[in-house]
């Protein structure tokens, strides 16, 4: 299957309660990672990261789904054509 790029943005609710875990799966997908920024938005008590991947879609979907059973964390992704 052919790699894309594409992006990931990730959104916890509450940064204390599932940041550790979303770094743990995070780390085990980091080959497909580009680049990532996070930003603390304290004003509304969340934090918000940015991936860049170059990912196949299986391996997209591997990464957003154990990111989206986390409680309190959103995820949306997108891959080039």
């Amino acid at each position: 299957m052919e790699k894309r790029l594409g992006f990931v943005g990730i959104i916890l609710e509450n940064r204390t309660r599932s940041a550790e875990r979303v770094n743990q799966i995070l780390s085990e997908f980091g080959d497909m990672i580009v680049a990532r920024t996070g930003i603390p938005y304290r004003q509304r008590g969340c934090s918000v990261i940015t991936l860049i991947v170059d990912t196949t879609t299986d391996d997209l979907g591997r990464l957003t789904g154990r990111l989206g059973m986390i409680p309190g964390v959103s995820v949306k992704s997108a891959l080039s054509k």
